[in-house]
């Protein structure tokens, strides 16, 4: 190859997007939940990023902010994330994603594990958010809870009085109260209480008062404080003989009777798309919400047999997984 020739295929080289990419100033996420992401999930966000080309520690930077369930600590996490001047920011719970959306209105970002977005404000409809924010919701509330209360009913035959744990705390957990339940206990014909805790101590109340209202079994809403909390609420259901179904498979894990919920690790690896597409310049507004297309249904057995509960063949051939 000539002198001239060699010259110009290495500037070619040197200004291509990949090289150009690879000596680029890394890109900055700001993410902020509500408790440590479960390492299966993580990894599946992960995974989908470095499919993306993007790469922590090369050319992408994550800035990790837990507020661990005390919701007093979300205004300085959310400060010292938007002070990092990140390029997108990522919310986690429905709690992280109105703080943030309220401390920015120019930063893109983008939110996993919220059930209503609509509802709660975040965008203005599914297929137009509208703003700086898009994502992945979590559930079609109404129809969403009905299937969960109607998953007790088949396991507990006779069941008409059921009670949710909720967190008043959790904007999410109130829209339900307010918007869903009084229209699913019509629908199915039962009687729907409610039970309240914003702290590990609370849920300790809740299931006494559940279990002194004589309910047949209790439906755990799913938050952060019950994920962090799952051991005590698996154990308190089992010390007042309550049958519970759960939103995520780690309450299964220890011990929980059934969970029905989304996928997360599906839900994270479909955000990191929506993380690639803003990072490559597309506008939040431009790309509409997306729902869960896979739910998990496990089912505990030996959880069942010690509450003496026949589990129907119907129940067992439709779960993801069987734990024995």
């Amino acid at each position: 190859m000539k002198r001239r020739e060699f010259i110009a295929a290495t500037a070619a080289l040197l200004v291509s997007p990949r090289h150009l990419r690879a000596q680029a100033t890394p890109r900055r996420i700001g993410y902020l939940g509500g408790t440590l992401t479960w390492p299966k999930v993580l990894e599946a966000w992960r995974a989908r990023l470095r499919d993306h080309g993007w790469i922590e520690g090369k050319n992408l930077i994550v800035d990790y902010r837990y507020f661990e369930g005390h919701a007093e600590r979300i205004p300085a996490l959310v400060a010292e994330l938007v002070a990092l001047k990140p390029d997108l920011l990522l919310a986690t719970n429905p709690q992280a994603a109105v703080a943030l959306k309220s401390a920015t209105d120019n930063i893109p970002i983008v939110f996993v594990s919220v059930a209503d977005p609509v509802g709660l404000g975040l965008v203005q409809s599914l297929s137009r958010p509208g703003g700086n924010i898009t994502g992945v919701a979590t559930m079609v509330p109404e129809d969403f809870l009905a299937k969960r209360v109607q998953l007790l009913q088949e396991l507990v035959v006779g069941a008409s009085k059921i009670a949710l744990l909720v967190n008043p705390g959790n904007q999410m957990h109130r829209l339900i109260v307010a918007q869903y339940v009084s229209g699913t206990a019509r629908k199915l014909g039962v009687t729907l209480l409610t039970v309240e805790a914003t702290t590990p101590e609370e849920i300790d109340v809740a299931f006494a008062s559940a279990a002194a209202q004589h309910a047949d079994a209790i439906v755990d809403i799913g938050d952060t404080l019950t994920i962090q909390q799952a051991p005590r609420v698996v154990a308190l259901a089992a010390k007042h003989r309550l049958p519970a179904t759960y939103l995520f498979r780690q309450s299964a894990n220890e011990g929980g009777l059934t969970v029905y919920g989304p996928d997360l690790a599906d839900l994270f690896r479909r955000a990191a798309d929506y993380v690639d597409k803003i990072l490559k310049g597309t506008k939040p507004s431009q790309l509409p919400v997306e729902q869960p297309t896979k739910f998990e249904l496990v089912i505990n057995m030996k959880t069942a047999k010690a509450l003496g509960l026949t589990v129907p063949p119907s129940l067992l051939v439709s779960a993801d997984e069987v734990i024995e």
